[in-house]
């Protein structure tokens, strides 16, 4: 079996759909009960989701409260100006859906927005604290689709956790009053530099950021709130648009978007791509998310030499495991952008010779073969004669994840973002905007004149990391939902949690706490502090270019179903992560 899509299709509707009046409560009495667990990155996120299920709730309408919280207490990672990848689990009839609220670029988008005019590539943070790199905000739009397919409670209610705190204040956390100290140089401070809303907002007059447990109000977002929760088009099609595209067309650097590209963005239900992996299917969102990676990575290590039962204490199975995810990052980087736009090898990416063929690759030494692009296209069902240009995205970090398990069994599993810290630093109605377009390759042809598949075009979606993943058992019930912020270390991030737990038997705290570790193209990264030594040692004495670094900042939320049926949840400890269960 090469790979299976769930749901119906691909699915592109409009966010006109039925307003909080309108829909139906369904008879959650009825329904069996299940054990029900909520995972973020944040306690207030928790909390509300929590609040949600406890009122009978499903795991969509958990996550709409969930995000709408995270979007004011953890702001540098996403927000309702952003964008998502949903991943939904329907327990009666043990189907998949994917819900795609990726950004998309503005119609007024050209291929070289993000070059200078020698031909240069713009710095990063020149485009990312500009008006450029702002998208059309997705998240609501998704949210919306989403409850009209799952939602069980009034749309209405789900924002009121979000809205109490945005009124009474919330207090600032130790992780974002860090990420202020480390990132506030990059929010302006004075008219020339850019807009100050959000300087105003985190800085007191003496120029520090806001001490940790200082009570931030927002307002403004409340507001936001309160329109959003009447009727979510009127985000896209009101005066919060007309603000966004305002915001976005200010100096310095200048965006195109307008509140007509706006008004016109539409979110995307799409099937579910699975791979087998022993005798589960690990499954997760297609392009434009860079899912395709993990699933080749999982489908290298079941066709190729497996990591084997000693575990993480073996340096020769993180040589396995770094040459598995050389070879699929390099595959991953060349042909997967939006579907819309470019022609992809899926199924040659997730067949299993072809795996088997890559997985060949992989020795007890480095070579330079595992990082070089494979040719997915001769197992794919049709061939392109096409070559895709050397891709030129840029490699940073960003977002949040997050789980959940409603008492009927459905499952979400949800990744947000805005893109980088603060996206663009820029505020409207009490929200950041994202940052999203600099996921797009600032080149759009590489040195050979071939087509970058994930440069820059009207109204595309950029390509993604996020990869929201559910594994379902053999008889397709539900057996484990991850995922990771990250930036493009997501995959790696993801993957080591599925190989602690299925390949090691650890449990699901266990296998997040392991040292993450991140092989795209020649450097290998191993987190310092966390992995041993011997460990980097024997890495080095492999022949692998070794880089121990502190920037491995993981925020995996895992829930697994033990054989009793009971949930076991993990939150990473490098942020501020929290269980939750009833």
């Amino acid at each position: 079996m090469k790979f299976h899509l769930f749901a119906i299709g691909v699915l592109s509707t409009s966010i006109l759909g039925c307003s909080s009046a309108e829909k139906q409560t369904a008879p959650i009495a009825e329904q069996p009960k299940h054990q029900a667990m909520v995972v973020t990155a944040n306690p207030h996120a928790t909390a509300a989701g929590l609040e949600v299920l406890r009122a009978g709730g499903s795991a969509v309408d958990a996550a709409i409260a969930i995000e709408s919280v995270l979007s004011l207490v953890e702001p540098q990672s996403s927000g309702l100006a952003g964008g998502a990848f949903m991943v939904h689990y329907d327990n009666e009839s043990k189907s998949l859906a994917v819900y795609d609220g990726r950004e998309t670029a503005p119609s007024g988008a050209t291929p070289d927005m993000f070059m200078l005019e020698n031909g240069d590539s713009m710095p990063f943070i020149q485009a990312k604290t500009s008006g450029l790199s702002t998208g059309v905000p997705g998240i609501v739009a998704m949210l919306s689709m989403a409850h009209q397919d799952q939602g069980t409670l009034e749309w209405s209610g789900l924002f009121d956790y979000a809205h109490k705190l945005a009124t009474d204040g919330f207090e600032i956390s130790p992780r974002l009053h860090g990420m202020l100290e480390r990132f506030g140089k990059y929010i302006p401070s004075t008219q020339e530099q850019g807009p100050t809303d959000a300087h105003e907002y985190f800085f007191d007059e003496a120029g520090q950021p806001h001490p940790t447990g200082y009570v931030l109000k927002n307002p403004e977002y409340a507001k936001t709130l309160e329109i959003i929760a009447n009727n979510p088009k009127d985000f896209y099609q009101g005066d919060i648009a007309k603000q966004i595209a305002a915001m976005v067309q200010q100096q310095p650097r200048a965006g195109s978007l307008t509140a007509e590209d706006i008004a016109a963005y539409k979110p995307v239900k799409r099937a579910a791509l699975c791979q087998d992996y022993r005798d589960t299917q690990i499954c997760g969102a297609p392009p434009p998310s860079s899912w395709l990676a993990v699933g080749m990575i999982m489908g290298i290590l079941e066709n190729g030499p497996r990591p084997s039962a000693s575990g993480p204490d073996d340096p020769k199975n993180w040589a396995i495991m770094a040459q598995a995810q050389q070879l699929a990052y390099a595959d991953r980087d060349q042909f997967v952008a939006d579907p819309n736009f470019v022609d992809m090898p899926i199924n040659g990416m997730l067949n299993k010779e072809y795996l088997a063929k890559r997985a060949t690759l992989i020795s007890d030494k480095a070579t330079p073969e595992t990082y070089a692009v494979g040719d997915p296209w001769a197992y794919n069902d049709v061939p392109s004669e096409e070559t895709a240009g050397i891709d030129a995205t840029r490699d940073v970090h960003g977002t949040t994840h997050f789980v959940v398990v409603d008492t009927k069994g459905d499952v979400v599993s949800m990744t947000a973002t805005v893109e980088s810290i603060f996206g663009t630093t820029r505020m409207v109605g009490g929200m950041f905007l994202n940052n999203q377009l600099t996921d797009f390759s600032f080149q759009h042809h590489d040195k050979n004149g071939n087509a970058i598949v994930n440069a820059v075009a009207p109204n595309k979606r950029p390509r993604s990391s996020m990869s929201p993943s559910i594994v379902l058992d053999k008889d397709g019930a539900f057996l484990l939902a991850t995922g990771s912020p990250g930036g493009n270390n997501i995959i790696a991030y993801t993957v080591k949690t599925m190989v602690g737990v299925f390949e090691w038997g650890m449990d699901p705290q266990a296998a997040v706490d392991l040292p993450n570790m991140v092989a795209r193209g020649k450097t290998v990264r191993l987190e310092k502090g966390l992995t041993p030594d011997s460990l980097i040692s024997a890495m080095q004495e492999m022949g692998f270019d070794v880089d121990a670094s502190r920037g491995e900042n993981s925020g995996l939320s895992v829930i697994m179903r033990k054989p009793d049926g009971s949930l076991e949840g993990a939150a990473d400890k490098r942020r501020e992560g929290v269980i939750g269960s009833l």
